[in-house]
């Protein structure tokens, strides 16, 4: 029988996450019947939404979260043994998998199709979940038109770096905001964003004014409360704003307030529209294989934050909610 580790939740959060949250434990595969292959992981992803999911988990659940793994042996029809697959089976070095346990919220696991020279760990980044919910957030709700200006929130994260990045390719004016001003260079001497705010030194609102004095025509919001009410503020008549995430609150132990923006999307006509990805997965090849010749033509570049050993994953995930990663998060295993 194959030995597993898994990384379960120890205790209940109570605010920022802690390493001391976590347990590793161990336990004994079964051999493999039809229809389930067995996984070995190659690389977790760590993401803000983990916070928010692992609420309605019992403790002793394995925290959730999806991961690249190669399939080692396989009974399943259309996976076979040396196949690498990305599958949203939590934190574990080893996975048997039944295909039939993926239910509706649950996407199936997703073969990797070879990329070149680029690294297999950005099916969990660019060419994963997180590059597929910047591509048809921006393209499909943001809409952005040649000329007009988008804000970024969380704009040095692994979905708010992609989305600026693609919006200059779509001829707009770019403007990030983020959490230090190691990351505010990032985005405007890396990225090519015409202007970066940090929140944490900055008046939110008056920045975004001056950054944008005609106002700000798309907003793509990660972090939610305060500070995207700040963005609404400068926000023209007929404005689009995507609802990604809402980081800032996903530590608060109690509903979280900020200022009531119904009056300034009514008087101003915005149209807001959260982004969930069950619905365009299926198009996901299509943006993949876009975004990859954008990264070949130079014209869009991604950034791994990268810790190393299955043990660290607690450790990276309470990294990723203080802030410290650049681009996407990720365990080597």
């Amino acid at each position: 029988m194959t030995e597993a580790r898994k990384i379960v939740i120890a205790k209940r959060f109570e605010g920022e996450p802690k390493v001391t949250d976590f347990r590793v434990e161990t336990e004994r595969l079964p051999a493999l019947q039809d229809g389930q292959m067995l996984c070995e992981t190659r690389y977790i992803s760590v993401d803000p939404y983990q916070r928010v999911a692992a609420i309605r988990l019992p403790v002793g659940s394995t925290m959730v979260g999806s991961q690249l793994s190669r399939i080692v042996e396989s009974r399943a029809p259309g996976y076979a043994a040396g196949q690498y697959v990305v599958g949203f089976w939590g934190w574990r070095d080893r996975t048997v998998v039944t295909l039939a346990d993926t239910g509706s919220d649950i996407l199936p696991p997703m073969l990797v199709p070879d990329y070149g020279d680029l690294p297999m760990s950005l099916s969990l980044g660019v060419f994963g979940m997180t590059g597929a919910t910047a591509y048809f957030g921006l393209l499909d709700i943001c809409d952005p038109k040649p000329g007009e200006t988008l804000v970024v929130s969380g704009a040095a994260g692994a979905v708010g770096s992609i989305v600026g990045q693609i919006a200059r390719i779509k001829g707009c004016k770019v403007i990030g905001i983020a959490g230090s001003d190691a990351k505010v260079n990032w985005l405007k001497e890396e990225l090519g964003f015409d202007e970066a705010i940090n929140y944490k030194t900055s008046d939110v609102e008056k920045a975004v004014a001056a950054a944008a004095p005609s106002g700000v025509d798309a907003y793509f919001d990660n972090v939610g409360g305060a500070l995207s009410q700040a963005v609404l503020s400068n926000m023209r008549p007929r404005g689009r704003v995507c609802l990604c995430g809402s980081i800032s609150t996903y530590n608060q132990e109690s509903v979280p307030t900020a200022p009531v923006a119904g009056t300034q999307v009514q008087d101003r006509q915005l149209r807001m529209e959260g982004i969930k990805m069950g619905s365009r997965w299926g198009r996901r090849d299509g943006a993949f294989a876009e975004m990859a010749q954008w990264i070949r033509e130079g014209k869009l570049k991604y950034r791994e934050t990268v810790t190393d050993g299955f043990e660290k994953t607690p450790q990276a995930f309470v990294g990723l909610m203080k802030g410290e990663n650049f681009g996407k998060a990720v365990v080597k295993v």
